[in-house]
């Protein structure tokens, strides 16, 4: 059964040319972090070691963002099919229906986001380090994804709302400029937390306000939290 729902899922964003792009989108972003910034660099306009945490952050960060938009399109169209009405009468729960394509996108972003961040190849970050960064930023696509879908009744609405959320990328990296409790204005930006572990990671620890393990473990639990209000409000402007 599922075998079945992941070729379908697989077959709408290969026909699709706007969530195709979304999906090599990431090969862009690990490109201009490999080539972009060090040239840069070379160019002796630019000082990386300043801004790596910045720089690894953008970065790891966009990824749920679009995969987040490529969940809420492809909601978008099952809506407009008609598809989470019939699921109503089939042995398939309406859940379980939603939980795989969230998990596939948790999957896929999680791949994105570790590829992004090991082909830019910026700031001493480790392997595990990447992976256990790469999941808590994935946690947002799923949130992200939802709230798109439930503030949209088509795809132009949501690319407008996706753009607006988005704008809320630039929280988390605002507040890699502030060392002292001023970055707590910027804590409700789910990004905060993991572009936060891995300043942590990259400027070491001692410098910021919390340790690398409280920036992750608080994340994770406030990234589930608004995953579960999110699909709560989905579920309710949808009306499913």
């Amino acid at each position: 059964m599922y075998a079945t729902f992941l070729k379908s899922e697989v077959k709408k964003w290969l026909r699709d040319p706007m969530m195709f792009f979304m999906l090599i989108y990431p090969l862009f972003f690990g490109a201009l972090g490999r080539y972009l910034v060090p040239w840069l660099a070379e160019s002796g306009s630019f000082n990386v070691d300043l801004y790596a945490d910045v720089i690894l952050a953008a970065l790891a960060l966009m990824v749920p963002v679009i995969f987040g938009a490529v969940l809420a399109f492809s909601i978008l169209d099952d809506r407009d099919d008609h598809i989470l009405t019939s699921i109503k009468v089939t042995p398939l729960s309406l859940n379980q229906f939603l939980s795989f394509r969230v998990g596939l996108v948790l999957v896929v972003s999680f791949a994105a986001c570790t590829f992004v961040m090991w082909f830019a190849d910026i700031g001493y970050v480790t392997m595990t380090q990447m992976l256990a960064i790469s999941f808590l930023a994935s946690l947002t696509a799923p949130m992200y994804g939802l709230v798109i879908n439930a503030l949209s009744n088509n795809k132009i609405e949501g690319f407008a709302v996706m753009k607006g959320l988005g704008m809320v990328m630039l929280f988390p990296l605002i507040a890699l400029f502030f060392l002292d409790y001023k970055e707590l204005i910027f804590a409700v930006a789910p990004g905060f937390w993991p572009a936060k572990a891995i300043s942590s990671i990259v400027r070491g620890e001692g410098l910021l306000l919390l340790t690398y393990g409280h920036y992750y473990f608080i994340g994770i639990a406030y990234t589930l939290a608004l995953n579960l209000l999110a699909y709560r409000f989905f579920m309710k402007r949808t009306r499913i």
